[in-house]
């Protein structure tokens, strides 16, 4: 046992046998490194990645490879998922030194930590043009040894070009109705018609561009926009990268068509994919949305859901394929002849032609993943549901992925909104139980006295290190979604708390911008900041949002202020790089929206007068972007919204406002299903 032993992260504790000497990421790390006169081997990765795993098989639990290291460097191994701060900082050198970026990465430092020569994955033998891992570590240690003032030269400039970098922004307006009708024309040139999503392989699932797309079509009526939600949409859930069987998506598509995933599943994804086929199903009606949003519902509590009511990172791409060898996909792939032994002979070819199992197979090995392809054929409903839970029932005995239990705080956010809004949408209680579950967790055991988040915890016990701003930001954005899904108002006065810390801690007071680390938190080479949206809201984006929900909520003019300034970047890289600020699009267009503000006042406490739930439910089911909803009783002051809101005529009231105007009371829920769709 090395010291990861005693971390809490799954991730690095799977590398807590091996033979090299490990250290976490730690001020002792470098003490030792100086005092050794040793450069620090940084190795980054996370626990679902199926290239770490690979390296870690190849060279970490090689022996004479882990002698080497532990003789010539001090080695330090970080969990992404846990410092996504470290991560950012060398993923952007690596990025400007390489071109290109990924995981595991590698990256040899000074005993200052600054970084000098860089790299991903590297085999335990020369291939594809590629060194050998050993081959790195010999040249890297003979530089150390031989060059030493070439090496302090070299990552003194590359630490002086980092330090340089700007973020280049168009003042701190927010976007208006142009730039956002730019940024639309920009995703229709990038658009796949025929397949749907953006850009070729691989493909990834465009989750906050689709909020931004229905959201544009919410406020504008621009069918375009509504088409390229709901075509990418049914193409996914048609996909191989939609779980057939049990719901929930994989990371992304190794190829255009959305065939073959890449078989990790991640918390982050689903929690953002399932709130947009619910808000799709807001929007259209469809079926399809309807079924895929309580399916990945389900898939989120039934299998990632933990001990202590949060949810887990991530479930591995590999698994056993029943000979003790670890293959990626083995838990979801299938041949016609394994369909056949499980159904007969008849229902297996059934099973086949329904999800386009071939004999030559779609994947590897002659196996296939499921998928939907057939839209025009006719088939027994019956039928094919025994289909599904009788081949359901027989993968859940084979060997399941691995699970990395840690509960990271920004992610269990994103999915207290999902499920708090999926099961207020689908009447659906035991969703919002599970909301309010992981509420209670994070409030529990990642907040302290100062309201002050920790970035992780696992089975209940918090990790050591503080939350970064996607993380306050993203539970903020959960508890806002559940005080309106609920009528609490006691999620409102946490994401407060927490959005105060956004503004004296992340935010920079002479332009409004925000920063990923707190002013207090650990100083790194580079202070980290980056605004664009890549598998999840980056916190500038998610800032904004959650800073303009609660300014709606409060009327509080420095929060509102503040979103204002943050959405700054995107009147700059919205018409520029529209794929890659999906969300602050999509925050952009509640702000020209209103956004709008729902009070909705009752006779009584909660929610058990009918009148008064159909009001909340035809609220929370507008379309108008961003929009808040408090609902509880005339005489309450858990919510601002509702002070001075009558009943009418002593009936259950709505009350709809926007930009200081309010709209006339009513007591029907038509007339508040047209005010809050009017554009």
């Amino acid at each position: 046992m090395n010291r990861l032993a005693h971390e809490t992260s799954p991730y690095l504790l799977q590398h807590s046998d091996n033979p090299v000497d490990w250290w976490p990421w730690s001020a002792e790390a470098f003490d030792e490194a100086r005092k050794t006169n040793r450069p620090v081997l940084l190795s980054v990765g996370y626990s679902s990645c199926h290239w770490c795993h690979v390296m870690a098989h190849e060279s970490f639990e090689d022996r004479a490879t882990a002698d080497y290291l532990n003789e010539h460097f001090v080695s330090v191994k970080v969990d992404r998922e846990e410092r996504p701060d470290v991560d950012a900082v060398y993923m952007e050198a690596v990025q400007a030194a390489t071109g290109q970026g990924g995981w595991p990465m590698t990256v040899f430092l000074t005993p200052d930590a600054e970084p000098f020569y860089f790299g991903t994955y590297f085999p335990p033998a020369p291939r594809h043009g590629m060194p050998s891992f050993r081959q790195v570590l010999e040249g890297v240690q003979q530089a150390w040894s031989t060059r030493r003032d070439e090496v302090a030269e070299v990552a003194g400039k590359i630490v002086r070009d980092l330090a340089q970098r700007e973020i280049v922004r168009q003042g701190d307006r927010a976007p208006e109705a142009q730039e956002l009708a730019q940024a639309l024309l920009g995703l229709t040139r990038e658009y796949d018609p025929q397949r749907g999503g953006f850009g070729g392989a691989p493909k990834f699932p465009p989750s906050m561009v689709l909020e931004f797309l229905l959201r544009h079509h919410a406020r504008t009526g621009a069918e375009g926009a509504l088409q390229m939600a709901q075509d990418t949409c049914e193409r996914m859930a048609r996909g191989g990268i939609y779980d057939q069987l049990g719901g929930g998506f994989a990371r992304y598509s190794v190829d255009r068509d959305w065939v073959v995933p890449h078989f990790e599943k991640m918390l982050y994804d689903n929690a953002l994919l399932c709130r947009v086929y619910a808000h799709l199903w807001r929007a259209t009606g469809s079926d399809l949305a309807r079924r895929v949003a309580l399916e990945t519902a389900d898939f989120l509590v039934r299998e990632l859901r933990t001990s202590d009511g949060g949810f887990a990172s991530a479930l591995d791409a590999d698994s056993d394929d029943g000979s003790g060898r670890h293959v990626e996909g083995a838990y979801y792939v299938w041949t016609s002849e394994r369909l056949r032994a499980v159904l007969g002979d008849a229902d297996g070819d059934l099973a086949a032609q329904y999800f386009g199992v071939t004999d030559e197979g779609t994947f590897e090995h002659g196996q296939s993943v499921l998928q939907l392809p057939q839209t025009n054929s006719a088939f027994d409903a019956e039928k094919i549901t025994s289909i599904r839970e009788r081949l359901l029932a027989e993968r859940a005995g084979r060997p399941a992925p691995g699970r990395d239990d840690k509960v990271v705080a920004a992610w269990n956010g994103l999915t207290v909104a999902a499920l708090a809004e999926t099961g207020a949408y689908f009447d659906r209680p035991d969703l919002v139980e599970a909301a309010l579950g992981a509420a209670d967790l994070l409030v529990r055991v990642h907040l302290d006295e100062h309201a002050r988040l920790a970035r992780t915890s696992k089975d209940g016990r918090v990790g050591p290190n503080a939350g970064v701003l996607e993380d306050y930001a993203d539970v903020a954005e959960g508890f806002l979604a559940l005080a309106s899904v609920t009528g609490e108002g006691v999620w409102l006065d946490f994401a407060g708390l927490l959005l105060d810390h956004v503004l004296a801690r992340f935010t920079d007071p002479e332009t409004g911008a925000l920063f990923d680390t707190a002013s207090d938190a650990e100083r790194l080479i580079r202070r980290p900041q980056d605004p664009t949206d890549n598998a999840t809201p980056s916190g500038w984006t998610a800032a904004a949002g959650a800073l303009l929900g609660y300014a709606a909520h409060t009327g509080s003019e420095p929060h509102r202020t503040a979103a204002e300034r943050a959405l700054g970047i995107v009147k700059t890289l919205g018409p520029r790089v529209p794929r890659f600020i999906g969300w602050g699009l999509a925050v952009a267009e509640a702000l020209l929206d209103g956004p709008k503000e729902v009070a909705v006042v009752g006779p009584g406490p909660g929610l058990a007068d009918e009148k008064t739930a159909a009001l909340h439910r035809t609220a929370l089911l507008g379309t108008a972007p961003g929009a808040v909803v408090a609902v509880g009783t005339a005489e309450s002051d858990e919510f601002p919204l509702l002070a001075d809101r009558p009943l009418r005529q002593g009936e259950p009231t709505a009350y709809v406002c926007r930009n200081f105007t309010c709209d006339a009371p009513t007591t029907d829920p038509e007339r508040l299903r047209a005010s809050l769709s009017r554009r």
